[in-house]
This record gives C-alpha cells, structure tokens and sequence, in this order.
C-alpha cells in the first residue's frame, strides 16, 4: 500500500476580477518552490486548471458571488512518496473610482505599452563586457502593482542553460557569454510578470533574441579536385564544367556573397579557359585547342565572400581540364610502295604486313586503322585485317592463286580511322593515304582439278544395273588435258556408283529404290579421287539423286461388299506406293463390256470412285473387274466382288458371302441367343394367330358408367416418378414401327409396337405365354381387328433381329446386347387374378365381367384393347 505524506506547503493569494471568463490566465504559482519534481498536479475544484509550469486557467467562464473563493492545488511525487498542497484564494478587486478631472485634462493621453517589445538582437561572437545587456521588459502594472520578472525557455533553463537571465526587479535581460550564430541562430523564450503573491497581471510573453550573422566562415570548395574534359578544337564559348562553393554564414548576405577567379594556369602559356565569377562555369576562351600540342591543363581557382572585397575570407581550389582526342590526323602510310611472293594454291596464309603513322591518341578510335583493298581484289582472293595491338595490316590469302592464269597481282590499299575524321580549324581537307602491294605468285607442281567440283547426277529409280548415268573428268592446270588421269572412288562410301578408271563414265552399281534402307533420304554425296603420272591426286565429289519412279501398281484396298436392297453406292479407295506425280488422282474403268452395261463408276475425289448399279438389275453376286490408272499411266487391275442381296442390313448376306469366299463363321453366345429368342417370337406370333382365327369376331363397347368397383384390387403404393433409367434403351423406328425393351431384374421381357394402342408382347416370365383378345361376358373371344398377319411381324421383327445379331457382332464387349436381352428381378409367384394384359390369350375360368364397370381413369386402357 503506497502511503503519501501530505502537508499543506504554502497560500497564494490572486486578485481577479469578479467575473472571468473561460481559459482565462488567473496567475502562476511556483510548484518548483514547493515540490522540486511533481509528477502529478491537480485542481481540487473542477473550474480551473493547473498547467506544469504553475499557471493557473479558468475552464469555464465564472462569477465570484462571495468576496473570496478557495481551492487547492495538490502535488505529488509517486517516486519519492511525497504529496504536497498549495492553497489558492480569489479575492474580487475593488472597483477604483476614477478621480475627477479638471477641464484641461480631458484630452486622453496615449501611452506605449512595454510589455510587448521588439526581437532582441545580439552581435555573434561578441566581445563583451559580459553580462551585456540585451534588452529590457516591463509591465504597465508595474504602476498599481510590484511586478517581480522571471523567464524560462532556451538559453535560460534549458540547453544552453546560463546564457541570458533576468533581473527580477527590474526586467532586464542579460547575456553571460559570446554566441556562434552558425549553431544558434535565434533564441525564444517566454517572460513572466507577477505580483509577490503571485499573481499574474499579464500574459505570458514570447520575446525572440535573434543572433546577428558576423562574417567568421571563409567559403569553401564542395570538392577538393574539379576533373573536366572538352574535346579539342573546341570553339570559345563552349561550357567545360563548373565550380561550386559553400559559405556557412548567414545567406543572402554579403557574408555568403561569392566571387570566383582563376590565379594560375599550367601550362604558364596564353589562357586558354576564363571562369565566370558569379556562377563559377567554366568555359573555353582559347580558339584552338591541341590535344598533340597540350593534353591536360590545371588551374588554380579562388572564392572570395563580400563580394569578392579585399577583405573578405578567400579560399583556392584546383581544376584539371582534360582536352579529349578528336580524330583531326589522319593515318599515312609509312612505304608507299610493297612486294611480297606467294605460292600458288596456297590458302589460309599471311604474306604481308604494312603499318601507318597516325598522331593522334594511340588506342582510341581515332589512331585504330581500319585497311581495305581498293584495287586489285575482284575475285576476293585476297583480305586484309587490322592487329590490334601494332596497330598494322595483314594481308592475306583466302582462295587459292593460279599461275596459270595470272602470275603477278597488283593491289591499292588505303586506310582510315575507326573514327570519322573532324577537319581541324584553319586546315585543310586531306585525301586518304594509299599504298601499292605487288604480288608475284610462284608456280608449283599441281594435281588433276574435276570441273566443276560438285557434280549432280539424277538417276531414275529402278534403273538397271550399269546403266551410264554421267561422265566426271579432270584436267591438269598445266596441259589442260585429261591425258594420263585415272579415276577411283575410295572405299567407305555409299556403293550406288562405279566409275571407269579412265575414261571417267558413271555407271549404276546397283538398283536404286528410295524404299530400300540408306535409299530412303534419295541422295548420297560420293567423293573420286583424280590422280596424274606424278602421283598428284585431286578430289571431286558427285552428288547422286534419286529421281522418283512409276513402279508400283495401283491397288484397291478392299473389294469385296455387300449391297442390300437401298442399293447405295459402293466407295472403292485404291492406293499406289509411288510419289507425286505417279500416284494420284487415278481413273477407274470396267473392262467388262457386259457388266458394264449394268454397273456405272462415278468419281469422288483423288483416290476413290463411287460403283452404284444402272438401273434394277437382279439379286446374285457380281465379280467385276476394274482397272485403276495412276497418273503415271500405270495400269493396276483388280477385281471387285459385290454380292446385291435382297437385304435391309448386310449382316443379313453376311453368313453366305462369307461362305462364298471360303471363310469360317463362328457365331458368339449372344447370337444365339438372339436367334433362338427370335425363333420363339415366331411361335408365339403363330399360336395368337391361330387361336384368333377360331375364336370368332365380336365387338363390344366399354362405357364409362359400367366400369366402377370391378378391378381386382392390389396393394396400394405411392405415386410414380418418372423412370430416368439408363436400361430403358429406344430401339430404331422404322416405317412407323417402334420397340422398347426393359432390363429390370432377371426376368426378361421385349415389347414391339405398332402403330398407336396397339401392342404385341412377348413375356418369358413364371413359365407361361400368353397371346389373346378381350372377352366378353361367358368367355366367349372376339377378335381384334388390329391384328397383324404373319408376313407383317415376319417382315418387322426379322430384320430388326438381324441388325440385332451384326451390332453383336462388331462389339466386341457384347454391349449392343443389353437392347434386347433384358432381365427383371424375381417378385415372388403370380397372383391369383392372372393377366390384365388386353392381348393375352385368357384361358382362366373366371369370368371378366368386371371389365364392364371399369372406372373412367381406365378408359385409356379399355381403347388400346378394342378397334374403334
């Protein structure tokens, strides 16, 4: 538990007005008198303030009603554990009753207010006597009251601490000691003025003490060294750089005020730079600058505050001015005239050097030379390069020299800069330097020369063996014969070629095919070796190329097909194994006259032609025969067999042209089962037709009215939803005639329809099948008119059946079979009330007259089993 000793420290009495108004200054107390360090300072009364410096403030405007009006102040100091109290009293001020005023006194008086001076203003670094008075403030309360005068601020208790203070009784301000303006230029501090009660007649006084600037810094260079360049030869007036000064003094005074000049220049010769004396540039005042004459110059510059006065402060700096090399000499030959002898033949070789002479910088751009053969060089056999080191040129040999042809070559050589070259003032324009370079060439002993070196032979494809293709011969440079020059292939090479060893003919060593192994890329590059009598050799190289040949027969790719009644037309596709232009387009023809006459052949692109019959001509199968011309005119002929089947699908044909042409047919389980499923159709479709012949015909009409509580009810089950099953597959309507089958669980069913209402159904279900009419009363049968004969199922239900058994055929995964071969799951026995199918044969012996008072609802499924 903290526990603070708490002791009333001393009174402090203000006189105020009895009004007062918010944030109005009442007085100050001196909290430091009474508590050194107070950390917390509060106001026991809500209406006032107590700032950290002792300054008391109204916070709402206030009426004294009494005389007099307490409240305390109360300080502590957590850390020492110390609290202390001050106690305030207000006490109203008597109302002065102004003295009466003669008649001569009535004109009022102005008089200055002194307690709101001008800034002070103290000389930097001023020589004293010390304490020297700075300035003095006074209150005009001073005439009612006693005023005591205190100050706080920098310079007086903060840093730097003791250098003004205040007099007490009389308000003035003092300095102790001399002050640098360059680290203080100006001081504020506030001035109190207070009664001995401690009472502040006036408002706290900001009274600035501004340091007057005296001129103790010299300026100063930023840089220690300037470094400059300017090309030579540059006109005067041209910018170099500049020089930039710094003074610490006060600115925009005569103390920062600069003025450059240039003391000394070396080279001690006519100045050749002048420096601007306000802005410190400078520039170039000599006409002609030459590197070759004096690379760099150094100049000692001055800055000088007061506007360059003879006393102001001066300080010297150095610049350096490096003239840049322009490329105003240009390079010359040191001999104007060369010889230098080379073998003939020779390649890749240097045969001569020649160097210039160039004064400007050795290594720039404008002492490097740049050679070229201006002369002489037509056929480029010779070059020119540059060493970058000696700077020389070196002449070079690239393609060989004949003797034969020329013994001697003359070439021009000239040179120039890698730099353009900058005429300089005052000179005149110079022509390039040229040199004069004879070449004599020496005659060797040379070997036989093929012309031309590269030799292409084309060869047909499939040529025979030793066929002659070319002739490859070579010369010698000296008798320009081909007397005494024999000819051999060296070993190692593709082996397409021979060539005689002296008369140079070309022959095929073997059959060339672009489909046979390193035939394939259609060209070989083979190298033949000319020797002379001396055993000279010269080499030569022919290029044999494969030319592309009609070799192959056009083919069709498949023929033998089935067309079905519809009769559409066949596509016969041939192919040809040869290249552009001996393969496509082909040309068909039939070069039977007789089938022609009942077969046609129309195109359709390139590669393929329709065959389509003219006309109705009979059923059977037709081998025909058909050539296929290519556009080489290559002749392939083949033989299509077509079998024109009484057909809806080719499957139908598919087991007895597979048994014309030799081939072994194997039927798959679900092929069998499909024809069996088939089978069993076909009987019941003829048990139904039979027992409706003998049942006679009879028409009834089901009314609406007679239909109520005569069906025979089941177990109630909720609403349907509609069926979204991937098992209820739609089977392929054709002539209006439809089919659905249903795979359910493993009882199987299959449903066809035709036409609208009427159905036919097959159900292999509970080992029984039914097929049958409504009946009528006692039993007795009628028969449905809507019936179908038996070609009409026949000619329905036989070719869906075949496509049924293709499409099994072709599927591999046996998938086309779950269309049709359907299983339901198992839901126990039948019920007693036997079928409601309306074409079920009923053989029960329960009677139907229930279906005479079937309910409305049912009035759908009364129509579909009666012929309206």
């Amino acid at each position: 538990v903290l526990s603070l000793c708490c002791e009333a420290c001393k009174k402090v009495i203000f006189h105020v007005p009895s009004e007062l108004e918010a944030d109005m200054l009442v007085g100050r107390v001196d909290l430091k008198e009474c508590l050194q360090s107070a950390e917390f300072i509060s106001s026991s009364d809500g209406n006032f303030k107590v700032l950290e410096d002792g300054s008391v403030y109204t916070t709402s405007a206030l009426s004294l009603s009494a005389e007099k009006k307490t409240f305390t102040i109360l300080l502590k100091d957590i850390q020492e554990q110390v609290q202390k109290k001050i106690h305030v009293s207000l006490v109203k001020e008597e109302k002065k009753t102004p003295k009466s005023r003669h008649a001569r006194d009535t004109v009022l008086k102005r008089t200055k207010r002194r307690w709101g001076p001008i800034p002070s203003v103290m000389i930097e670094n001023s020589l004293g006597p010390f304490p020297l008075q700075i300035q003095q403030v006074q209150s005009d309360t001073a005439q009612n009251y006693t005023i005591y005068y205190s100050a706080s601020g920098p310079g007086i208790d903060q840093d730097p601490k003791g250098l003004f203070y205040i007099e007490r009784e009389t308000g003035n301000i003092f300095a102790t000691r001399a002050v640098d303006r360059e680290q203080y230029p100006s001081f504020q501090i506030i001035c109190f003025a207070t009664t001995p009660d401690g009472y502040s007649p006036e408002v706290p006084l900001v009274h600035t003490i501004r340091i007057e600037d005296d001129n103790d810094n010299a300026p100063y260079f930023t840089q220690d060294l300037f470094e400059f360049c300017v090309p030579e030869n540059s006109r005067p007036g041209v910018v170099v750089g500049k020089v930039i000064a710094e003074d610490r003094d006060e600115p925009y005074t005569l103390h920062t005020t600069l003025k450059y000049r240039i003391v000394s220049q070396t080279p001690p010769i006519t100045p050749a730079f002048s420096l601007h004396g306000d802005t410190g540039v400078v520039s170039v005042l000599l006409p002609q600058l030459d590197r070759e004459l004096v690379p760099s110059y150094t100049l000692l510059v001055e800055v000088r505050d007061m506007a360059g006065q003879p006393f102001g402060l001066c300080t010297t700096g150095t610049v350096v001015i490096r003239i840049e090399d322009m490329n105003d000499n240009a390079p010359s030959f040191k001999q104007l005239q060369y010889e230098t002898r080379v073998e003939e033949n020779r390649v890749s070789v240097e045969i001569l050097r020649v160097s210039v002479v160039d004064l400007d910088e050795p290594g720039s751009p404008g002492s490097g030379a740049v050679y070229e053969i201006i002369r002489g060089n037509d056929d480029q056999a010779f070059e020119i390069t540059t060493d970058k080191n000696t700077n020389e040129g070196i002449l070079c040999v690239v393609k060989g020299l004949d003797y034969e042809a020329a013994k001697q070559r003359i070439l021009v050589i000239g040179v120039n800069n890698e730099a353009p070259y900058v005429l300089a003032p005052h000179s005149q324009q110079l022509s390039q330097s040229t040199c004069s370079v004879t070449v004599h060439v020496l005659d060797v002993d040379e070997g036989p020369v093929f012309k031309p070196c590269l030799l292409r032979l084309d060869v047909k494809e499939c040529e025979d063996i030793g066929t002659a293709i070319g002739r490859y011969v070579a010369q010698d440079p000296e008798t320009e014969n081909s007397e005494g020059i024999r000819y051999r292939i060296p070993p190692g090479q593709c082996n397409w070629i021979n060539i005689d060893d002296k008369s140079g003919e070309v022959r095929t060593a073997r059959v060339l095919d672009r489909d046979m192994g390193e035939m394939r890329r259609g060209q070989c590059n083979i190298t033949v070796l000319a020797i002379d009598r001396n055993g000279k050799t010269g080499t030569g190289t022919i290029q044999v190329c494969i030319v592309p040949g009609n070799k192959n027969f056009p083919r069709i790719t498949q023929t033998d097909y089935i067309m079905c009644r519809d009769r559409k037309p066949i596509c016969l596709t041939a192919q040809d194994g040869d290249e552009a232009p001996y393969s496509a387009p082909f040309t068909y023809r039939i070069t039977d006259r007789n089938l022609a006459s009942m077969w046609k052949l129309t195109p359709h692109d390139d590669n393929s032609w329709y065959l389509s019959p003219k006309g109705d001509i009979p059923y059977g199968i037709y081998e025909i025969p058909v050539s296929v011309i290519d556009n080489g005119g290559k002749i392939g002929e083949n033989t299509v067999r077509v079998n024109l089947c009484d057909c809806v699908t080719p499957t139908e044909c598919d087991g007895r042209t597979r048994q014309l042409t030799g081939g072994n047919v194997t039927l798959g389980l679900w092929a069998i089962l499909a024809m069996i499923l088939g089978s069993l159709l076909l009987l019941l479709i003829l048990i139904t037709i039979c027992g409706c012949c003998g049942a006679g015909v009879m028409h009834r009409q089901v009314t609406d009215d007679c239909a109520n509580h005569n069906l025979i009810i089941s177990n109630t089950e909720a609403p349907g939803e509609e069926v979204m099953d991937q098992n209820i597959i739609p089977l392929q309507n054709t002539c209006d005639q439809g089919g659905y089958g249903v795979k359910t669980g493993e009882q199987q069913t299959f449903e066809m329809v035709k036409g609208r209402g009427h159905t036919l159904e097959s159900v292999n279900g509970a080992g029984h099948q039914t097929l049958g009419s409504v009946k009528e009363g006692g039993g007795q049968t009628m028969m449905d008119t809507c019936r179908y004969s038996y070609s009409e199922w026949h000619n329905f239900t036989h070719p869906r059946l075949g496509e049924k058994v293709h499409l099994c055929r072709q599927d591999e995964e046996q998938k086309h079979s779950e269309d049709y071969l359907l299983s339901y799951n198992y839901e126990g026995k039948g019920s007693l009330a036997g079928s409601v199918g309306c074409c079920s044969d009923q053989h029960e012996e329960e009677a139907l007259d229930f279906l005479d008072q079937l309910e409305p609802k049912f009035r759908t499924l009364a129509e579909t089993c009666i012929k309206r």
